[in-house]
């Protein structure tokens, strides 16, 4: 059924544009309902209520499936869970934006969809066709190996998991404008700086976990990069990054992706490396779902 649920939620996924159906807009309503909860309400400062956040509903999500006997039940159910936990709306928006404004000439504009995307996202400066590889692997191919392998309550994990990573950059307008209002309290102002520190820990703690839990799926997929693309030129650097346990899982899979690829076009031509990367990021989407499916059909995964 695993197989089933994959192939009509990434077909459904790109029809559904409605809000309803983003992970972002239910993580919104699950913020809101968190900060009504006084147990979990400073979860940005706890790392305990941190993960708390992430593992209550993949709990829930877990059990609440486990109850349902009727096999027909459960293959709506989980694929219903695997559509809301696929892709990204506004990334898919972003990238027809750059190219309509990169084929009208307009590098500004372009510039700013870039920015504007890495930064709705918390990743670190990279190219535009870069960027896309990367999300390639989160909103998809990673969430995909996750239900695979821990069934719906693994994707929503990975999912809830970058979620938070990329939300932890957000400022919390309320008390910014509280520290602004109090700054001649020294009292206040501490307490603001200790909040501030607390914060910080808790979003290095939620990346080193973020960190560990992509650091072999990286790898996995940076070799489906290398297997259709250029194989031998991609494959000294895989081996290089094979057991890297510093550098971003981010770096490691572009860099492989790069030189996956060639890249003999027009250095002006700012579509070129998009294109050809999101082209060779779908090669290697299907590639896995072709994996996942022989797995899958041969009786090794269920």
């Amino acid at each position: 059924m695993s197989l089933i649920s994959l192939l009509i939620a990434l077909a459904a996924e790109r029809y559904l544009s409605s809000s309803a159906w983003q992970f972002s807009t239910l993580y919104q309503r699950y913020m809101t309902v968190i900060k009504r909860t006084k147990l979990l309400a400073d979860f940005k400062n706890s790392i305990v209520l941190s993960y708390a956040v992430i593992f209550i509903p993949v709990i829930g999500c877990y059990f609440l499936l486990a109850q349902i006997d009727n096999a027909l039940l459960y293959l709506i159910a989980s694929t219903l869970i695997l559509i809301v936990c696929f892709g990204c709306m506004k990334t898919r928006d972003a990238y027809k934006s750059y190219l309509v404004s990169a084929f009208k000439g307009e590098l500004t504009s372009c510039e700013f969809q870039q920015l504007q995307l890495q930064q709705d996202k918390n990743i670190g400066n990279m190219g535009f066709g870069q960027t896309m590889v990367w999300l390639n692997y989160r909103y998809f191919i990673a969430v995909m190996l996750f239900f695979v392998l821990f069934g719906p309550a693994g994707a929503l994990f990975y999912r809830l998991l970058t979620t938070v990573n990329e939300c932890s950059n957000e400022l919390d307008i309320c008390e910014a404008k509280s520290a602004d209002d109090t700054a001649e309290h020294n009292i206040e102002i501490d307490n603001t700086e200790v909040d501030k520190k607390s914060r910080q820990e808790v979003n290095q703690s939620n990346q080193r976990l973020l960190f560990w839990v992509d650091w072999l799926p990286v790898r996995l997929v940076a070799f489906g990069y290398m297997f259709v693309g250029h194989f031998s030129k991609a494959m000294p650097v895989w081996l290089e990054n094979l057991f890297e346990f510093e550098k971003p899982p981010s770096k490691v899979l572009i860099a492989v992706a790069q030189m996956s690829e060639d890249f003999m076009v027009d250095a002006d031509d700012c579509t070129a490396e998009p294109c050809l990367l999101v082209k060779l990021a779908k090669r290697t989407l299907l590639l896995f779902l072709a994996v996942i499916a022989v797995l899958i059909l041969t009786g090794v995964l269920s």
